[in-house]
């Protein structure tokens, strides 16, 4: 069985709060195939992560706590990108605006941008000194083609083998893999959850998808979900920080909410 959470709101949809305590309910193993996170807003969570050479979000490392199996947040989160806000200094590498990724763990190597000074903290925390720097999107696209994708595809084929596995998306992407359609998809934002057949979300994803730049842009949820109509819709109550850090507390808070998934996945 294969769960897929997406968000239908670009950033705090509540992804990972529901992703936890579906991987509570269900028994199963949580995957986070990409995620990031800020070395400014996310400090702490850096802060903890690189103070043992290592570089993962609070996302992944919930859903390996909560998971059904012995994992690590790099075991779940093949590719994790550290960004910085860049004020005023353009889009940078990546054409993000008013912000610049730093680094990118995949796998347990690092990919390094070579067009900004990193910090003294992440030089001297993260093992770099082998790292490919990358300079230009030319070479950036190289270093992901030798390196993120077969990353992607190993944490594919561990998805596919699980048992029971449940797949956070990642921001307002409407699936992090193109290869395997979903047996259900929940899509997360605050106050509800709307849930989807997952056959049929695969064929709206596939007509999003389409047209000259067919393949090259990943879909985003609300061209998804504006072809598609949803099996079931549910409000979501607000949690308390205690409980969104208890999966099990969460999995009792939004029982509902999993018995709508899990009806659509064995339908």
């Amino acid at each position: 069985m294969r769960l897929l959470v997406a968000g239908g709101a670009r950033v705090d949809a509540g992804k990972t709060t529901f992703s936890t305590g579906l991987v509570e309910r269900a028994g199963a193993v949580g995957f986070k195939p990409r995620a990031g996170n800020d070395f400014w807003f996310d400090h702490d969570d850096y802060l903890d992560a690189t103070a043992e050479g290592r570089l993962y979000g609070k996302d992944a490392r919930k859903l390996a706590a909560a998971s059904a199996a012995d994992v690590t947040p790099e075991d779940i989160n093949p590719v994790h990108r550290l960004w910085r806000p860049n004020p005023g200094g353009g889009t940078g590498l990546l054409g993000k605006e008013e912000r610049e990724f730093l680094v990118d763990r995949v796998g347990e190597s690092f990919v390094v941008n070579g067009t900004v000074e990193l910090p003294d903290s992440v030089r001297e925390a993260l093992p770099l000194s082998d790292a490919p720097r990358v300079s230009s999107v030319d070479a950036f696209n190289e270093v992901m083609t030798d390196r993120h994708l077969p990353e992607q595809r190993s944490l594919l084929a561990e998805v596919e083998a699980a048992e029971r596995a449940v797949v956070e998306s990642y921001a307002d992407v409407a699936r992090p893999f193109r290869d395997v359609d979903p047996d259900a998809v929940a899509v997360v934002e605050p106050g509800r959850v709307r849930v989807y057949d997952g056959d049929r979300y695969a064929k709206g994803c596939a007509v999003a998808s389409g047209g000259p730049e067919a393949g090259q842009l990943e879909e985003r949820v609300p061209d998804v979900t504006d072809l598609v109509d949803p099996a079931t819709e549910t409000r979501l109550p607000p949690l308390s920080k205690a409980e969104r850090g208890d999966p099990a507390a969460v999995a009792d808070a939004y029982e509902h909410a999993y018995d709508a998934v899990l009806a659509a996945a064995f339908d």
